[in-house]
């Protein structure tokens, strides 16, 4: 995979990150919980649903699982029994960085580049899963999905956070490892990079041009060949 930008390092004025599969190695915890709630309920799971609520928040998830699984699937206890055992995962520190989030922070930080979270998951799971990693302190802010009117793939919550940053979106790159989050960052205008986790790009994410990393040691050596 190279990386391969239309746009140059001097163009980016802040960065807005996602979190969970880009700043987190967190959807595969996500995915073995869900799966684990669902046999504690002896209820059916498919992994396919699992990745089809991958950059979703939590409001609009339970109208996907009843496509897939039925309209009388025990969503709100599925929920529940997952929100347990998750919870039990980041306090027991089992959710780690994902490589280059470091690296990419330091960078930032030497060219005083402004940071904002945009993730679809809660505040108050957000908040405790980044300070587990070191990272809340070097943010400045979060934009979270129970935040916002709409989740991603509408832009709500890349405009909220540029906003926040006080930076046009145009100057904003936005990091992403969903589709759903590459959609959302395309129609609020701003620069996107997909950083591909467990989904690779759709077929409209490719023919939109968006530029693919493997890692965020990329973004980070696109940040470190900006003069100073």
């Amino acid at each position: 995979m190279s990386f391969a930008p239309a746009f140059a390092a001097a163009d980016i004025h802040a960065v807005i990150f996602d979190m969970d599969g880009l700043l987190l190695d967190s959807e595969r915890v996500a995915l073995a919980t869900v799966a684990e709630a669902a046999a504690e309920l002896g209820v059916e799971w498919r992994y396919e649903v699992g990745l089809a609520l991958v950059g979703l928040n939590s409001k609009d998830g339970p109208a996907v699982i009843r496509r897939h699984l039925g309209d009388d699937y025990p969503v709100v206890e599925l929920y529940d029994a997952f929100g347990r055992i998750y919870e039990t995962a980041i306090a027991e520190g089992r959710i780690p960085l994902k490589g280059g989030a470091v690296e990419l922070f330091d960078e930032l930080d030497a060219r005083a580049l402004r940071r904002v979270v945009a993730t679809s998951t809660r505040r108050s799971r957000a908040e405790p899963k980044l300070a587990a990693v070191g990272l809340l302190a070097r943010v400045h802010g979060m934009v979270c999905g129970d935040e916002v009117a709409r989740g991603k793939p509408a832009p709500d919550i890349f405009i909220a956070a540029a906003a926040r940053l006080g930076v046009p979106p145009a100057n904003c790159l936005v990091l992403e490892d969903s589709n759903a989050g590459v959609r959302g960052a395309l129609a609020a205008g701003a620069r996107v990079v997909m950083v591909p986790d467990l989904l690779q790009p759709d077929d409209d994410v490719q023919a939109a041009g968006v530029p693919l990393a493997a890692s965020l040691h990329d973004i980070a050596r696109f940040f470190a060949g900006r003069d100073r």
